[in-house]
């Protein structure tokens, strides 16, 4: 294994935990965004949706920005303009302007999630054996470290704005520094690349219900678990605002084992598992009689869920020979899931119970299931598949 092959996938990683830190900083500040420009929850859902669909557009246009461009050109872009629209953020002064921040924060992400995929893709295709997970993982560490440091931030009394500040400064230089790891994509000649821009094989659309699927179910536990937890099961508020935490600490320990499990099982057996395994946990979490036994199986549930989309977006990547385009169309399908999936619950819960809005999420579990039994069964790329029987041989 050579260096600047190692050094590709530490590059990655860390692209994974600051695109993890930086939206999280967001999200965690949202009452102190809230008191600094007086908005109420629709303005805050506003914004929240303003940011969603900014990252959306971008994704959706994304397809043919990959082909021509690559994942290591959009992300030496993308990647410093991210932590430089979450400044904007930050300092915007009133809440029209906060609007166009948020859009132009979401753009910013739109663009480096995809094209972080496809780095993540072209890194695991060079290894020659599943990466995904572990990369994801390395979100999920962001995701948390956003989360401890926004309460240490609110500790020592660092407005929302100061906070987010600091976290741009810091991540800025970092992601500028680690530009220089990433890999080039497959170079394809322009025939292959406007077929890419034009159309996809079928199996990326089937890899994109699942992603919309996997997601549906985060989004859905992010935004509502805790609201289930208080004012279903009568929770306290500090024992509420657990779940979210323990479901990400839950996906961090799937996401770390993920790799290991798909290179001896394979992925499509693998997401059926999976499916299977967030519908169960999720229905334990409905059937749970106290608030303590829903949080611990919260915990279940993002193990459970946790390989679904990074293993999606790793197969849209080996269907193709140029891993960007496909994963952009997958993960586009995917985040239109994360965005779509409060809205619904929402609705359905106004019109019946939260409870029963929830169920919503085994349905998913069962769809991820049914959906992955379709696809190939040499549903890994070539190298990874030969790694995986090389090593079971081995075993042997």
């Amino acid at each position: 294994m050579t260096r600047d092959l190692r050094t590709a996938r530490t590059g990655a990683v860390l692209t994974f935990v600051l695109a993890g830190l930086l939206c999280g900083s967001m999200t965690v500040r949202i009452p102190a965004l809230s008191d600094k420009l007086g908005l109420s929850e629709a303005s805050i859902g506003v914004t929240l949706l303003v940011w969603g669909l900014g990252a959306l557009v971008t994704m959706q246009s994304m397809r043919g920005v990959m082909a021509r461009l690559g994942s290591r050109s959009v992300l030496r872009v993308g990647a410093p303009l991210c932590a430089v629209t979450l400044a904007l953020l930050a300092l915007a002064p009133t809440y029209p302007l906060l609007l166009v921040a948020a859009a132009l924060f979401g753009m910013a992400f739109g663009a480096v999630d995809v094209a972080m995929n496809a780095q993540g893709s072209t890194v695991e295709r060079a290894y020659g054996r599943p990466l995904m997970n572990g990369m994801h993982a390395g979100w999920c560490v962001g995701a948390i470290s956003a989360g401890l440091l926004g309460t240490a931030a609110i500790a020592a009394g660092l407005s929302f704005t100061a906070h987010l500040i600091l976290v741009a400064l810091v991540s800025l230089p970092v992601l500028v520094v680690i530009s220089r790891s990433y890999l080039p994509d497959p170079v394809l000649s322009e025939k292959a690349a406007a077929a890419g821009r034009r159309r996809m094989p079928p199996v990326v659309y089937l890899l994109g219900v699942i992603a919309f699927c996997a997601f549906m179910v985060e989004g859905t536990i992010a935004d509502w678990n805790g609201l289930y937890l208080r004012d279903t099961l009568g929770a306290a508020e500090a024992v509420a605002a657990l779940g979210y935490p323990v479901f990400e600490a839950g996906m961090l320990l799937g996401r770390l084992t993920g790799d290991r499990v798909r290179a001896r099982f394979g992925a499509r057996g693998m997401i059926v598992t999976a499916g299977l395994a967030t519908a169960a946990t999720f229905g334990a979490v409905l059937s749970a009689p106290t608030a303590p036994v829903a949080v611990g199986a919260m915990l279940l549930v993002g193990v459970a869920v946790a390989t679904v989309s990074p293993m999606a977006l790793s197969l849209a990547g080996g269907a193709t020979a140029n891993p960007g385009p496909a994963i952009a169309q997958t993960g586009a399908m995917g985040y239109a899931g994360l965005l779509l999936g409060p809205v619904i619950i929402g609705f359905v819960s106004h019109v019946t119970t939260l409870r029963t809005a929830l169920f919503l999420a085994v349905v998913l579990g069962l769809l991820i299931a049914l959906a992955a039994r379709f696809l190939p069964r040499p549903a890994v790329p070539a190298a990874v598949e030969e790694t995986r029987e090389r090593e079971l041989s081995m075993a042997a």
